[in-house]
């Protein structure tokens, strides 16, 4: 019988790119179980999977709440298991389509903007102050950062 891989806490946060705390946090959480040798954390293969499972369903949007469920159904049966994830994925689909939608149409109108003002700014008369009210403003504005400067010390 051959000893199954283990993984220390560094050894996952590496791979990962997670922290150690977000590993305790999971485990806190009930998503993770690790073995312990004295204060140490031992992680099995089995932890290092559920990781794996964790860390996609976060990246597209499920809560922790949604992973911990799909995760408790594979003590029960890995067909249920893999019946709930398939659900909450497609779900997942319909709302990031959705959200892609509004950043489409975000980016649509920023774009818009962008061409007003580049449109104004390039024209020269655009803004322009007479000299006196150009060094009314230039004044009133170092003034107004003096008293920052010296409200920050």
């Amino acid at each position: 019988m051959t000893k199954e891989r283990t993984y220390t806490i560094s050894e996952l946060s590496r791979e990962f790119d997670v922290t150690p705390r977000a590993l305790r946090f999971y485990e806190d959480k009930g998503l993770l179980a690790p073995a312990r040798d004295g204060l140490n954390r031992i992680y099995s293969y089995r932890d290092r999977g559920r990781l794996q499972i964790i860390l996609r369903g976060k990246r597209v949007g499920l809560s922790l709440v949604e992973i911990k469920d799909i995760l408790d159904l594979y003590k029960i049966d890995q067909r249920s298991q893999a019946l709930a994830a398939l659900q909450k994925y497609r779900e997942r689909v319909v709302a990031l389509e959705a959200q892609r939608l509004d950043i489409d149409e975000a980016i649509k109108i920023v774009q818009e903007q962008i061409g007003h003002i580049e449109t104004a700014l390039a024209d020269p008369g655009f803004g322009a102050a007479s000299g006196a009210e150009a060094r009314g403003a230039a004044r009133a504005y170092e003034a107004e950062a003096r008293r920052r400067l010296e409200d920050a010390h």
